[in-house]
């Protein structure tokens, strides 16, 4: 019996491709003009110049030709599944709502004021007050967060049971009382931030 290395000299000499399917229908070609080659006038002479194709190569051959399971999975992929994809993401982006973290649907546009004001709001209260220009950069973001979602959201019904509405609600509330007891410009004491910065982190979980 032929050594695989006699069974890689039968083989043809195939320029490397970037697909088994390519380099499958280039041995299928090479394999039927054998079949047909000069010479071979009956079954019995075809054997004999086959003979020496070893159990090894034909299980080589059988591995070439054999398509991977996960490329016919990719194959499988077809036009109608992408479209589906397609129109999944497009009914997502017009839909009014959005789930939650905690697993409610609330309108998009309340989840995005909330989540705004806890954004611009943690970063006001945690921002240098010494570093006069960056924190009346953040305290504006703040005031004007604030602001479009008290506009938009105070007492509506569609939210005002929420817990996230509830806990911004209380932040707010803790920032004015002391603004205005104090004046605009008194520094926060650590203990109202903390208490405000807990607040946000409450709010930010049901958004």
């Amino acid at each position: 019996m032929a050594s695989l290395t006699s069974v890689k000299m039968l083989l043809p000499t195939m320029p490397h491709s970037t697909g088994r399917h390519k380099a499958s229908d280039q041995l299928r070609s090479w394999c039927f003009d054998r079949l047909s080659c000069e010479g071979a006038s009956s079954r019995r002479e075809l054997v004999l110049r086959c003979g020496g194709i070893s159990i090894a190569s034909c299980v080589m051959l059988n591995w070439v030709l054999t398509p991977s399971p996960a490329w016919a999975e990719e194959e499988s992929n077809s036009p109608e599944d992408k479209d589906e994809g397609v129109v999944g993401a497009i009914k997502s982006l017009l839909d009014p709502n959005e789930k939650t973290k905690s697993g409610k649907v609330l309108p998009k546009a309340y989840l995005n004021s909330a989540r705004d004001v806890v954004k611009t709001l943690r970063e006001s209260l945690k921002e240098d007050p010494k570093d006069m220009v960056q924190f009346r950069r953040t305290a504006d973001a703040a005031k004007e967060a604030i602001r479009d979602y008290i506009n938009n959201w105070k007492g509506q019904k569609a939210v005002i049971n929420e817990e996230s509405y509830a806990m911004l609600e209380k932040a707010i509330r803790a920032l004015a009382n002391f603004y205005s007891r104090a004046g605009p410009s008194a520094p926060l004491p650590e203990e109202i931030k903390s208490e405000i910065l807990g607040d946000l982190n409450t709010a930010e979980e049901f958004l």
